[in-house]
């Protein structure tokens, strides 16, 4: 199942967008970095994954085997997770923007290291075999939901080719940005299995949704960048606490949602960001003049 970007992926930034970064303004100058943009970080240093600063409280993570089509090998499957984690953690981070290296986004899954991965798996019968696979499978899982968990901002920007994993990965973003040459492919069933890692869960959900179209690579990583700067820009507690809010929505009756926020904010209506804002508001100043402490 192959889909064009002007089927899957509408042409214009959605609701969402604008609930997590505010009304979107024009390119923002920034305050200097601990890092030169575009330089390798100093705290990720993978085999499969290119991250860098882009911006300030911007981090670019790039897929990083172009020479594979950036194929999902076992390495990458353990380094997303690890990057992700180290991610939530970092409190100089504020927004992610995820993209490909090379001709294409991603290729998905390398099937030629990781087609063995649950065929042949250990086991002294059928029912043990099996409880080792959906084991396995749970970890796999793991490597885009650990997109969603993290609390920070993430922002697929997708050029050329988005097939089988790659559109679990897409699918746990929370924006998604492409090229006019985009195209996605839902892989899995062609090689006779269902897809498995998220796809089938996430896709319905968001299908036209938190999705902008863009001419070519670098004008999309141009608008990925400077949504992901005003995001970054506004109070780390308003705009994690957003994105958690959004997700246990999602998977919640209306009733149970608002339950939840009740209780959710009624500690984070007592931080010093909210007054800051406020104050902001009123003598008509911008949010990247103010100094909110680390989350």
């Amino acid at each position: 199942m192959r889909t064009s970007a002007s089927v899957c992926l509408k042409r214009h930034s959605c609701w969402r967008v604008k609930e997590l970064s505010g009304q979107i303004r024009p390119l923002l100058s920034f305050r200097a970095m601990s890092s030169a943009p575009g330089q390798p970080h100093a705290s990720h240093n993978y085999e499969t994954l290119k991250v860098s600063q882009a911006q300030e409280k911007v981090l670019h993570v790039e897929l990083n085997r172009p020479e594979k089509r950036n194929a999902m090998n076992a390495v990458f499957w353990r380094e997303m997770v690890e990057c992700f984690n180290k991610i939530a953690q970092d409190s100089e981070c504020h927004a992610v923007v995820v993209s490909g290296t090379g001709k294409l986004f991603t290729a998905g899954i390398d099937l030629m290291e990781m087609g063995s991965v649950f065929m042949v798996m250990e086991g002294d019968d059928m029912a043990r075999k099996a409880w080792n696979i959906r084991k396995k499978l749970r970890e796999h899982q793991e490597t885009f939901s650990v997109l969603e968990k993290c609390p920070k901002p993430v922002i697929a920007a997708v050029h050329g080719a988005c097939i089988g994993a790659g559109v679990d990965l897409i699918s746990a973003c929370d924006i998604r940005y492409c090229t006019q040459d985009a195209w996605f492919q839902v892989k899995e069933v062609e090689i006779g299995l269902a897809a498995d890692m998220g796809t089938l869960q996430r896709l319905p959900r968001i299908m036209g949704n938190r999705s902008r179209v863009f001419q070519d690579k670098q004008a999309m990583l141009e608008g990925a960048f400077e949504l992901a700067a005003d995001i970054a820009s506004k109070s780390p507690v308003a705009v994690q606490g957003t994105k958690v809010n959004l997700l246990y929505s999602r998977d919640h009756s209306v009733p149970e949602s608002l339950r939840y926020m009740a209780t959710w904010n009624m500690s984070m209506l007592q931080t010093e960001d909210l007054v800051k804002s406020a104050q902001a508001a009123l003598e008509k100043k911008s949010t990247k003049d103010i100094v909110y402490a680390k989350l």
